[in-house]
């Protein structure tokens, strides 16, 4: 028996479907959780461990800090020994928000930027010269130097490339005693009153003092004095004009061009930084990106005219001003308003886009005036944007949305940063170059950037570097090597943004500390696993404990400690059915039940390593050991004949491919990550056939044609979103079954004989629901600060609806029953009602049946939304030329649910449809008619098509890494079960 100290203990939990279990976990150990979907794993690993972990620490605060912060509920558990402080690294996204990035979240951005400020070497954007900094005694010296004998004016600039008229600027200078100023390069007096056009940029210098300078050995103390009060004029920078060639010459204090005199403020980090107003670049915001009209939204089909429609934002004409002026314009071009567009001359489209630079003459009998009437007209474009600025209503943003595009912004390339920001640079690179590189290039420029530095540079860098270098080393060490520090935060799937976090914490160095994550494997290929795991031991071996939530086959055989949860899901499921060594479950070691880790309390038959020989088929156990197996197909579909063809498609890494998409199969995208599977799929495939068949505004990534699609009729995306943004979004409405049991329940005599429409029955309109709660079921107390708290409403106890509207019953169940049943105990209890039937048996096909049909959408696991998805689009009557899109559907998937699913995806195609899915599973990729590989690598070395074909084909290629892993596959399971 080991000590107490050297496990953690959990007695009695019973937190959502848990039956009072006893697990214990090895302290200082790498344990995986395993199980089937929606058997518990994450209420005991989250919800229970984590929680009362959680709860523990804010224990530790005082009375006072506990009184702003409030409890927090203790989990359904009688006792949990042995728990450390523990982390929560869990798979959701970062941040949403559009500046939060991979260089911001690791804060590799934030030291990139102390480096910039404190080792980067400034040139003139003008020029590309490289920005000098003076001393007053050097600048006096120089002057000296160069200007010996000779006639100078000595001025102080003022204003530099700015518009406005300076009235109040010259009479300040003038009431300070000086007596001349240089305007755009002409030396004036200064006089009462006296200003500039306010709407040209001026450059303005003030003149200090204009003198003879005296050689080297005579004094100079006019001089010295003039320059100090030149500098204090001038921010810190002069200019000298020789009075005989009229040649300027600048000289600062602050790092200034030579040339031009352009000069810059001392760095600080925050001058590197889009997020403050000081680094960010002024046109975008610090975005790198606008949104700007497209013309070819505003006017899609040139062969109509404008009459017709041809300008849509307009639509068809009416008789208004601005359809006037049209006409007025084109009158001049020998046009009108009938004349189809493609036949109207370049020069007045641009008239009517961007405005005319003169007056417009409108006809008096329009205006109905005695005679002609002159108006202004700035065009199209400006009358969309005064639309879009003057109503930030949600229906004007969404009308106007349909004719923006977001591109990138002109001014940045869509750097981010001010134009002083991207001149600094170290060894020929700026900062945002620096951010776009992948994470294994920038690990290269770090090796060898201190050969390209300077003493001073070198010693002041050398402990940043240091700091960058281990953070990105981490990153490494993850998998993450294809990512860049630009990379936006919301564009990460849940696994890259959890291993971001977990290579954060590696960094942070803590001991005795539990972590807990789940799935970090999401999105990995087989040959990144292995440094997933090797991070994980990792932290293990400094002196922590791991728990990861987990499915993947490698991860279970390399952790310390195994423990599945089952054996079903839902009701069915929450006991433990084995917890032990894996070489225990594989049922390879001899040792004896005394030599592991045991609790006292625990059935000695959950943790027996020959109570697996017993157990049921679909097990952890049954797939680890072989007993089960998803099978090979005996033989591959051959699809219709028809294929889908993109060309030249060269969106971010991909490498101007040639894709084809054979229609009437299963086909599986795969490679290793960062390999370009998403840009192909899901930015470029999916947004052209949305385009196509729903006008979709998401425009897809940059390629050449698109062939094929008149062979089939509409895509569905199956991703793995939210149903619903709030919790009255569930599995019931959304499937569109709720439609149909609220039908019934008014169809039935009780409602009848009262008068009740199926309004009476929705929770979301006034009528039959409980009005206290709103239909909600619960009530929202508002906690300022704090998270709101939701608790049951005091009047319908969460049933949602009122007393007479509960009263209404079906085989002794209300409409409130109903949604609170799981699918398993609703497909029995409408096996009679083949509307309904149908719609709850997908569900319950593609593994759902655990789940209730009221439970609210935000409580559903990506993976689960997903398969409610499909289960939705399985239970329409489909043409047989559907393509089905599925990013990783086997996300949170046990053996068993995977097995499920396909099977599942396998009767879609079977009816002719076609399902692309990306995925690194091999029992998927095994499953697959048709395979497209790509690779080699990730990010700048991916990007390219390797192989294509059946899984036979593919794993006899010699590109990639997916061959070698295929085979091994195909070779070592389900080839006896093929006959």
């Amino acid at each position: 028996m080991q000590r107490e100290d050297k496990k953690i203990n959990v007695w009695g939990a019973r937190v959502h479907n848990l039956k009072n279990i006893d697990v214990e976990i090895p302290r200082n150990s790498l344990t995986v959780i395993t199980g089937l979907s929606g058997s518990g794993k994450s209420s005991l690993a989250f919800d229970t461990i984590f929680a009362e972990g959680q709860r523990r620490y804010i224990e530790t605060f005082s009375a006072y800090a506990r009184n702003f912060l409030g409890g927090m509920e203790r989990p359904d558990v009688d006792k949990i020994t042995g728990l450390s402080p523990v982390i929560s690294i869990e798979q959701k996204t970062t941040n949403k928000n559009p500046r939060s990035t991979v260089g911001t979240t690791t804060e590799i951005y934030d030291f990139m930027r102390l480096l910039f400020a404190r080792a980067g070497r400034a040139y003139s954007y003008a020029t590309g010269e490289e920005m000098v900094k003076y001393t007053e005694e050097r600048v006096l010296e120089m002057i000296t130097d160069d200007y010996a004998g000779r006639r100078i004016y000595i001025l102080a600039p003022l204003v530099r490339s700015r518009k406005g008229h300076y009235r109040e600027l010259f009479e300040s200078m003038r009431k300070k005693g000086y007596l001349h100023v240089r305007v755009d390069g002409e030396v004036k007096e200064i006089a009462r009153g006296m200003k500039t056009d306010r709407y040209k940029n001026h450059d303005i210098e003030v003149v200090i003092d204009k003198m003879q300078v005296q050689p080297k050995d005579k004094d100079n103390e006019r001089l010295k004095k003039t320059v100090a009060t030149a500098m204090k004029q001038g921010d810190g920078l002069i200019m000298i004009l020789d009075h005989e060639t009229d040649e300027a010459k600048y000289f600062s204090k602050r790092l200034m061009c030579p040339t031009t005199g352009i000069s810059y403020s001392d760095p600080a980090p925050n001058n590197f930084s889009f997020n403050s107003p000081q680094g960010a670049c002024p046109h975008c915001k610090g975005l790198g990106q606008i949104n700007e009209i497209d013309m070819k939204k505003v006017i899609p089909d040139r062969r109509l005219s404008i009459h017709a429609g041809a300008i849509v934002p307009l639509g068809k004409y009416r008789n208004q001003m601005i359809f006037w002026q049209i006409d007025a314009i084109l009158k001049k071009y020998d046009c009108d308003i009938k004349t189809p567009v493609e036949d109207i001359p370049d020069e007045a489209m641009s008239e009517i886009l961007y405005g005319s630079l003169e007056n417009v003459r409108i006809d008096k009998d329009l205006v109905k005036t005695s005679s002609d009437y002159f108006v202004a007209f700035d065009g199209v474009v400006k009358y969309l944007r005064t639309l879009i600025d003057s109503d930030d209503s949600a229906t004007v943003q969404k009308w106007a949305d349909q004719f923006m595009a977001v591109c990138r912004c002109p001014e940045c390339k869509g750097q981010r940063l001010n134009r002083e920001a991207l001149s600094y640079r170290i060894w020929d690179k700026n900062i945002a170059e620096l951010a776009d590189m992948d994470i294994a290039e920038l690990r290269e420029w770090l090796n060898h950037v201190k050969e390209h530095l300077n003493s001073q540079q070198r010693q002041i860098a050398e402990e940043i570097l240091k700091e960058i270098r281990t953070r990105v080393d981490f990153l490494l060490e993850v998998g993450l090597d294809y990512l860049s520090l630009n990379r936006q935060s919301a564009t990460l799937s849940g696994g890259e943004s959890q291993r971001i976090r977990l290579a954060t914490q590696i960094g942070s160095q803590l001991v005795n500390v539990l972590y807990i994550l789940d799935e970090p494997s999401i999105g990995l290929h087989q040959r990144d696993n292995e440094r997933l795991i090797s991070s994980l031991k990792e932290l293990r071996d400094i002196g922590n404990t791991v728990i990861v939530v987990e499915h993947d086959k490698d991860m279970m055989l390399a952790s310390d400690y195994l423990i599945d949860i089952g054996p079903k899901a839902g009701r069915k499921g929450g006991e433990v059915v084995f917890q032990g060594t894996p070489a225990e479950l594989l049922g390879l070691s001899n040792s004896s039940k005394s030599s592991k880790p045991s609790h006292p309390s625990t059935p000695s038959h959950l943790s027996h390593p020959s109570h697996n020989e017993n157990s049921i088929d679909g097990s952890t156990a049954a797939y680890l050991t072989g007993r089960c197996n998803i099978n090979i197909p005996a033989k591959r579909r051959t699809g219709n004949g028809n294929s889908l063809w993109i060309r030249g498609a060269s969106g971010n890494n991909l490498k101007h491919v040639d894709v084809e998409f054979p229609l009437g199969k299963l086909i599986v995208v795969t490679g290793v990550s960062g390999s370009g599977k998403s840009t192909l799929v899901n930015e470029t495939l999916q947004p052209i056939l949305s385009q196509h068949f729903y006008r979709s505004i998401k425009k897809p990534m940059p390629y050449d044609s698109i062939d094929g699609l008149e062979h089939i009729d509409k895509v569905v995306n199956v991703d793995q979103s939210p149903l619903g943004r709030t919790p009255r979004s569930n599995p019931a409405t959304y499937t569109g079954v709720f439609a149909d049991i609220r039908s019934l329940f008014v169809n039935l005599p009780e409602a009848k004989i009262r008068g009740y429409k199926p309004g009476r029955f929705s929770f979301n309109v006034k009528g039959g629901r409980c009005e206290t709660c709103g239909g909600n079921g619960y009530k929202t107390i508002e906690m300022n600060f704090l998270p709101d708290v939701m608790v049951p409403c005091e009047v319908c106890h969460g049933k949602r609806y009122n007393r007479e509207t509960l009263e209404v019953r079906y085989k002794g169940k209300s409409i409130a029953d109903v949604l609170d049943m799981t699918i398993n105990q609703a497909v029995e209890f409408f096996e009679n009602v083949p509307d309904i039937l149908r719609k709850i048996k997908t569900i319950q096909d593609v593994g759902l049946g655990y789940i209730k049909l009221g439970q609210p959408s935000t409580t559903l696991s990506g993976g689960e939304s997903q398969r409610v998805k499909l289960a939705t689009e399985l239970s329409k009557k489909d043409t047989g030329r559907t393509l089905y899109i599925l990013d990783e559907p086997t996300t949170g998937l046990h053996f068993e649910d995977i097995r499920i699913l396909m099977e599942v995806i396998g009767r879609l195609v079977d009816r002719g449809n076609t399902v692309v899915i990306i995925e690194h599973n091999l029992d998927v990729i095994k499953l697959a008619d048709h395979i497209i590989d790509m690779g080699p690598e990730g990010g700048r070395g991916g990007g390219e098509v390797l192989s294509v074909g059946t899984p036979e084909e593919v794993a006899e290629s010699t590109k990639g890494y997916t061959p070698r892993f295929l085979k091994a596959e195909l070779e070592n399971k389900g080839i006896n079960n093929r006959n």
